[in-house]
């Protein structure tokens, strides 16, 4: 296994905003302290070299990078500034265009050594920058002596949400494949834990939505009542106990009148749905699909303004130490990252190989991600128990295969 010596950082500069931007002290809302203490989201973008571009050093240039995000800065300016407590103890963003932290790095290591593509405490640790100071976001672009390049990014999930953050990405990626032509379109404790990668087909998805209750029932409804199903069934819960599944529910349209397109911060709040082991585990996957449809459609603005006033309440009591370990043995998390603009993200030298969070290390967690190819697969990033991994793999696809069987 390569360690650290591998990968140099050769630069280090801050990145300020093109021109001159407001300064001021930006005030995080009660959505935002919510997730201050999960600290930074640790991203990573891989990128294979373009055909055609072997014998020039214009693959991910570096200057180019540099001057589309200066540009980008221009409308997100408080990635450029620094976080801070004001005088009552509440944490803010100083809009001071000190700039982001923007570092370079070379390896000796190559693509293909990742190629399983799961997040690791390595992967993260490798590509990603350290956040040693009060910065808002920033980011490390390693070019690996195969050709290809990760860049690797850390953001503070107590300033923005996932939508927000693939907001900016996408707009820095147009300016640096566009220049100044670019027009930004605004897209809407258990024991040891292992990451491993599941993949769901369209056909299988088609056949998860068809049993849950057809075309009603969207993909992160399916899929989370499938998953939750099969965390329940291989953690062999007691019948009698309570599970609970949660999630994060995107408030932009739920508020009257709605955020506007390009909103920067966290719009969204922690949702649940929470029943009996005995019933999520043998129960209809229809019943448990539409608890969770009803549940995000109970959010509008009466309840989102409810949460908001209860958390300002709580905020005087609130532990903000950095969440850590795992959930509770009964409970799981799903968190969508499904028709965000991840793959979008593209410089000028083709889209993205692969895009995943750069370790993930909290049991009972799972991201879904749209896939790559646009086949219309999602992938299914379990961050679980490894006692329970292989049983609940056989759960996962189990379902898929008695189908097949049934035919015959």
């Amino acid at each position: 296994m390569a360690g650290e010596e591998e990968v140099q950082v050769v630069e280090s500069c801050f990145v300020t905003p093109a021109v001159d931007t407001l300064r001021k002290a930006l005030w995080l809302s009660a959505l935002d302290l919510m997730l201050a203490n999960r600290g930074y989201t640790p991203l990573v973008h891989f990128y294979r070299r373009c055909p055609g571009t072997e014998t020039t050093d214009d693959f991910f240039s570096v200057t180019k990078l540099k001057t589309a995000l200066g540009k980008a800065l221009v409308g997100f300016y408080p990635m450029a500034g620094r976080l801070r407590v004001d005088a009552d103890g509440r944490l803010e963003i100083d809009c001071n265009s000190k700039g982001m932290l923007f570092l370079v790095a070379r390896s000796q290591l190559t693509i293909d050594d990742f190629s399983d593509l799961k997040p690791s405490p390595r992967l993260r640790r490798l590509f990603v920058p350290q956040m040693l100071s009060a910065e808002v976001c920033a980011t490390q672009v390693t070019f690996f002596k195969c050709g290809g390049v990760a860049l690797g990014t850390a953001v503070h999930h107590g300033t923005m949400d996932g939508i927000s953050t693939f907001h900016f990405f996408q707009t820095w990626s147009t300016f640096s494949r566009d220049g100044d032509r670019a027009v930004i379109n605004l897209s809407q404790p258990l024991g040891a834990v292992v990451n491993e990668v599941f993949t769901l087909r369209k056909d299988q998805l088609s056949t998860l939505k068809r049993i849950c209750g057809g075309s009603g029932v969207s993909t992160f409804s399916a899929v989370s009542a499938h998953l939750w199903q099969c965390m329940c069934l291989a953690r062999q819960l007691p019948p009698n106990s309570t599970t609970r599944l949660a999630f994060a529910a995107n408030i932009r349209r739920a508020m009257t009148p709605p955020f506007p397109d390009g909103y920067f911060g966290n719009a969204v709040i922690n949702v649940s749905v929470a029943d009996e082991a005995r019933g999520i585990a043998s129960g209809d996957l229809a019943y448990i699909a539409h608890r969770i449809k009803d549940t995000l459609g109970r959010v509008d603005d009466e309840l989102v303004r409810s949460a908001v006033d209860y958390l300002e309440l709580d905020q005087a009591k609130r532990d903000n130490s950095p969440a850590i370990g795992n959930l509770l043995a009964t409970d799981m998390r799903v968190v969508s990252w499904l028709s965000m603009p991840l793959y979008d993200v593209d410089f000028s030298w083709g889209k993205p190989l692969a895009v995943l969070r750069a370790e993930s290390n909290r049991g009972g967690f799972a991201h879904l991600v749209d896939s790559a190819h646009g086949d219309g697969s999602v992938h299914i990033v379990m961050c679980i128990d490894a006692t329970i991994l292989k049983e609940f793999k056989r759960l996962l696809y189990a379902k898929f295969e008695s189908m097949v069987y049934s035919k015959f």
